[in-house]
């Protein structure tokens, strides 16, 4: 599960950079581990879809107003 976590992180176009530690050289390795592959794009929706949380006022409104609250992204 860390490495799909750390994978999805590293996917996301607002992320720059991903800080990781270790307790062990085992931990390193297995945190290394997610590098060099990706998510297919249903993967990396349905973890969108499953993390998704209601977001709290003012932001769910503004929502209601995307031409005048563009996406950032």
């Amino acid at each position: 599960m860390p490495q799909i976590a750390l994978n999805r992180l590293l996917q996301r176009p607002t992320v720059s950079t991903v800080v990781i530690g270790a307790r062990d050289e085992e931990q390193l390795k297995q945190n290394l581990g997610a590098v060099g592959w990706n998510l297919s794009p249903e993967q990396a929706a349905r973890l969108d879809d499953a993390s998704t949380v209601t977001l709290p006022y003012p932001y769910w409104h503004q929502r209601g107003f995307e031409e005048r609250n563009p996406s950032l992204v």
